[in-house]
C-alpha cells in the first residue's frame, strides 16, 4: 500500500475512492476481477461490503507488534499485490550459517478497485497468487511490456509497476507506465513485525516474511511517502545453508 500527502486524487488513479462508495471504473462483480474458471475459487466472498477510506488506513491487519499508523496526513494513494521472489545467497564452505538476504524482485498487480469493492477479499489474493506461476523472464521485462503480457494468476489483475533493489538496501518501486504515472520511490526500512503465526506458508512450507513499513527517500516522485508490505506469503529463506545453492530464491506474495 503507498501513501501520499493529502492531496486531491490524481486523474490517473481514476479507481480508488474518496468515499465508501466504489466509483463505476470499479468491477461490482467478482466475475471480472477472476477468470470464469477460476471463479468458484472465492465466490463466495461476495458477501463483503465495501469499507471506508479512513478504515482501509487505520484498520491494518494486526500482527503481535503492530506496525505503526501511517503519519498524520496521508492518505491512500494505491494498492497492489506484490508477486515474486525473495533472493538470497549461502557459504558454500559453511553449511550451518544463515542465508543472506539479496534482496527481491515482484511484479506490482493493481488491486485498487479490489481493496475498495471487496477489502475482505484483497487480503486473501497473495495466498491465492503464491499457488500461480509467475514468468521467469518477467524481471528482466521492461514494465511497459509486463504491461501488455501479464496478469496476476488466479485474478485478471493487471499490471501496475515493478519492485526491486538499487543496492543492498534500498528497496525500489516503479509505478511509471506507459498507462498511469504513480511515482516512483526509492525507500528506507522504517519499521518491521514478523508476519502472523497463521500467514500463508510457501509452496515448501517457508514461513512468510515480515510485514514492513517502508519510509519513501527524498527523491520519491508522485507525492509517495510510505510503503507498507503487509499479509505475506511464504518468502522466508531455510534454517541453514545446508544443500543449498550459492544464490537461489524463494518465492513469495505480499499486499
Amino acid at each position: 500500500m503507498l501513501l501520499e500527502e493529502t492531496t486531491p486524487y490524481p486523474s490517473t488513479l481514476t479507481c480508488w475512492p474518496t468515499q465508501s462508495r466504489a466509483p463505476s471504473c470499479c468491477p461490482r462483480r467478482l466475475s471480472a476481477i477472476f477468470p470464469r474458471q477460476k471463479f468458484q475459487l472465492v465466490s463466495h466472498l461476495g458477501k463483503y461490503l465495501p469499507s471506508s477510506l479512513a478504515r482501509r488506513l487505520t484498520d491494518l491487519p494486526v500482527t503481535e507488534s503492530p506496525l505503526p499508523l501511517p503519519a498524520a496526513g496521508l492518505v491512500l494513494k494505491h494498492v497492489a499485490i506484490g508477486r515474486g521472489t525473495q533472493n538470497y545467497t549461502c557459504d558454500l564452505s559453511n553449511s550451518t550459517a544463515v542465508p543472506t538476504a539479496n534482496g527481491a524482485v515482484a511484479t506490482l498487480f493493481n488491486a485498487s478497485c479490489v481493496a475498495s469493492t471487496y477489502p475482505n477479499l484483497l487480503h486473501v489474493i497473495p495466498k491465492l497468487a503464491l499457488q500461480f506461476d509467475v514468468d521467469p523472464t518477467a524481471s528482466a521485462d521492461s514494465l511497459n511490456n509486463l504491461i501488455s503480457n501479464s496478469r496476476l494468476g488466479p485474478t485478471n489483475l493487471d499490471v501496475s509497476g515493478k519492485h526491486f533493489f538499487t543496492n543492498a538496501t534500498t528497496p525500489f518501486f516503479n509505478l511509471d507506465t506507459n498507462r498511469r504515472k504513480i511515482g516512483e520511490a526509492p525507500c528506507t526500512k522504517g519499521n518491521a513485525t514478523n508476519a502472523p503465526a497463521d500467514a500463508p506458508k510457501g509452496r515448501q512450507g517457508e514461513a512468510a516474511v515480515p510485514w514492513l513499513r517502508l519510509i519513501g527517500n527524498a527523491d520519491a516522485t508522485g507525492g509517495i511517502h510510505e510503503v507498507y508490505r503487509v499479509k505475506t506469503a511464504g518468502g522466508s529463506a531455510p534454517a541453514t545453508c545446508k544443500g543449498q545453492p550459492a544464490s537461489f530464491q524463494v518465492q513469495y506474495a505480499a499486499e
